[in-house]
């Protein structure tokens, strides 16, 4: 195997035998790790086992990382997979801190809009994964909330409720039934799921799988962020309630 190749088999092997968290949060340190390993091999390193991984590694993968004008949020988010795959090899003590690697604090107050109103779904031939994004759309659902749902279960007449397995932190939650088209959507969600206890992955997949064949029809149809639904959703229902239009907008 090539120098990368046996990196990032050194470490998906260590995340397999320390797999904590949710799925999508293993995917996405996973995901984290191996443009990590990628990287350090395209800056000329050697670097063959992750157990063999030095504070010099990390430094150059960051600096690199930050002449590419990463956004703070996802050096954090980099970094923090970094930690974690430094504690469980015993070698917390290599990954500096972030003001020491002059990782700058995060932006929490939007500078633009990123609602996705009207999207284009008609190059999304998955049925599952159209009536996942529809919704995402129509209940501001995230992404892994709308993957796990069961809709026979969450259907309580008025109210989708979403239980704590589903959601983000473990925490379950409640979304108002409104209007028709949310109604139809879920109808549609029940028709597609077919048995009462059936989510929207399909049987013959696993969360990680359908993920994957997610976000290859995210691409297909040029639709870049997803997340960008349950901003629109958001919004609209700022002005529904309040009669004022988000202040993203004002």
């Amino acid at each position: 195997m090539s120098i990368k190749q046996d990196l990032q088999h050194s470490i998906k092997i260590t995340l397999k035998q320390n797999n904590s968290g949710s799925f999508a949060t293993q995917a996405t340190r996973k995901h984290a790790l191996m443009r990590f390993a990628k990287d350090l091999v395209t800056l000329g390193y050697g670097l063959r086992d992750i157990r063999g991984l030095k504070q010099k590694h990390i430094i150059a993968v960051i600096q690199f990382w930050q002449q590419n004008n990463l956004a703070n949020s996802t050096l954090k988010n980099r970094t923090a997979a970094l930690r974690y795959l430094c504690e469980k090899t015993n070698k917390t003590n290599i990954v500096p801190k972030n003001d020491d690697l002059k990782i700058g604090k995060r932006q929490y107050k939007p500078l633009t809009n990123k609602a996705l109103f009207n999207p284009d779904f008609t190059k999304i031939s998955n049925p599952y994964i159209r009536v996942t994004l529809e919704l995402q759309r129509a209940f501001g659902l995230r992404r892994e909330e709308a993957l796990k749902i069961k809709p026979h279960l969450a259907d309580n007449k008025t109210i989708l409720e979403l239980l704590p397995s589903w959601c983000k932190g473990g925490r379950g939650r409640f979304v108002p039934i409104h209007t028709e088209e949310q109604r139809y959507w879920l109808e549609q969600a029940k028709l597609i799921a077919d048995k009462f206890g059936n989510s929207l992955i399909p049987p013959d997949k696993n969360y990680i799988r359908h993920l994957y064949i997610y976000e290859k029809q995210m691409h297909r149809a040029g639709i870049k962020n997803p997340h960008g639904l349950r901003h629109a959703y958001a919004q609209q229902r700022y002005k529904e309630l309040t009669g004022w239009e988000a202040p993203i907008n004002a």
